[in-house]
C-alpha cells in the first residue's frame, strides 16, 4: 500500500491585493498552504494572512523559477499556494505553470494536483472604480515587449481599434519603455476622435489608488506608469456624471424611459438591421 501523501499546488488570483476583493476560496486556498510563493510585492499584501506558513518570495522576471519551485515543492507531498495578482490566468502564472508542465512530460494522474482560484482581474477592478466602460465588447492588451515582439502587439492594437472593441492596456509604460502608449494613441486616433473618453487608473484599491478621467486627445499629459491600467473606450463610450460607460446597443430595440419595443423590433430576436438603418450599437 503507497501511504505517500500526494501533493496540491493551488495557483492563486489574490485580485487588487485588498482583502475585501480576494474571493474566499482564494483565501482558503493561501489558509491551507504550507508553502505561498509569489513575486515579492504580492506576498506583502497578503503577508498579514502568512504567519504560521513557509514564505518563497522572488523578484521581477524571475518567474520560471517561481513556478519551478511551486512544481517541486508540492511534488513533494506539500500543500503550496502560488499567487499571483488580479487572475492568475491572465498574464500571471496559471499558463507558465502549464508550460513548465507540459515541458516536464507531466500527465494529470502524476503529482501535483492542480487547482486553480479566479481572482478580480486588473480590468474589471479598475473599470468598477469608473464607471461601467466594459458595457459592450473589449479586450485587453499588454503593451510590454519584454516576452512579445512590438511588431506583434501593433498588429493587435490596429485591429482592436479598427473594430471598435473598447481597449484595456495593461503594462502601458515604464521607466524605460515610453514609446509604446504613445504609438498605441497614434494607432488608435486613426479610428475614433479625440474626445474618445479614456481612464487612467494606478493601483486600483491598493493604498496608492489614483484616477484620472481623460480623452484621447489628453491623456498622454499625465503620468504613466507599470501601475497605471489604461482604458480607452470605443467609438460609443460616454461621459456620465464622472463616470465613463459603454452603452451595450439598448437603444437599438428598446425605448429605454417607456421600457417599451421599438417599431420593427421583437424581444429575443435578431436586430432587424432595416429598422435601425443597417447600423448596429
Amino acid at each position: 500500500m503507497n501511504d505517500t501523501k500526494k501533493g496540491k499546488l493551488n495557483i492563486v488570483g489574490i485580485g487588487p491585493g485588498n482583502e475585501e476583493y480576494i474571493t474566499p476560496a482564494s483565501l482558503r486556498a493561501i489558509q491551507e498552504a504550507e508553502i505561498v510563493i509569489g513575486y515579492s510585492t504580492y506576498i506583502k499584501l497578503v503577508q498579514h494572512l502568512l504567519s504560521d506558513k513557509q514564505i518563497i518570495r522572488t523578484g521581477m522576471t524571475e518567474e520560471i523559477r517561481r513556478a519551478q519551485l511551486a512544481i517541486e515543492e508540492s511534488k513533494k507531498g506539500k500543500i503550496v499556494s502560488i499567487i499571483s495578482s488580479g487572475d492568475a490566468g491572465v498574464y500571471g502564472m496559471a499558463s507558465l505553470i502549464f508550460q513548465v508542465l507540459e515541458e516536464m512530460g507531466w500527465k494529470k494522474s502524476d503529482d501535483p494536483e492542480i487547482h486553480i482560484y479566479p481572482g478580480i482581474t486588473a480590468i474589471n477592478a479598475c473599470a468598477s472604480l469608473i464607471g461601467a466602460p466594459l458595457g459592450h465588447d473589449f479586450c485587453s492588451i499588454s503593451l510590454s515587449d519584454l516576452l512579445t515582439p512590438w511588431p506583434i502587439i501593433r498588429k493587435r492594437i490596429e485591429l482592436a481599434a479598427q473594430a471598435d472593441f473598447v481597449i484595456g492596456f495593461y503594462n502601458p509604460a515604464s521607466g524605460r519603455r515610453q514609446k509604446q502608449i504613445v504609438e498605441a494613441k497614434e494607432i488608435i486616433e486613426q479610428y475614433r476622435p479625440g474626445t474618445t473618453p479614456v481612464a487612467l487608473i494606478k493601483s486600483a484599491y491598493r493604498e496608492r489608488q489614483h484616477i484620472i478621467i481623460s480623452d484621447l486627445d489628453h491623456f498622454l499629459d499625465y503620468e504613466i506608469g507599470m501601475l497605471t491600467t489604461v482604458i480607452v473606450g470605443s467609438t460609443n463610450t460616454r461621459f456620465f456624471e464622472g463616470y465613463i460607460y459603454t452603452p451595450r446597443g439598448y437603444t437599438n430595440k428598446y425605448n429605454i424611459i417607456e421600457g417599451t419595443v421599438k417599431s420593427g423590433q421583437k424581444p429575443g430576436i435578431s436586430l432587424n438591421l432595416d429598422a435601425i438603418g443597417g447600423k448596429n450599437d
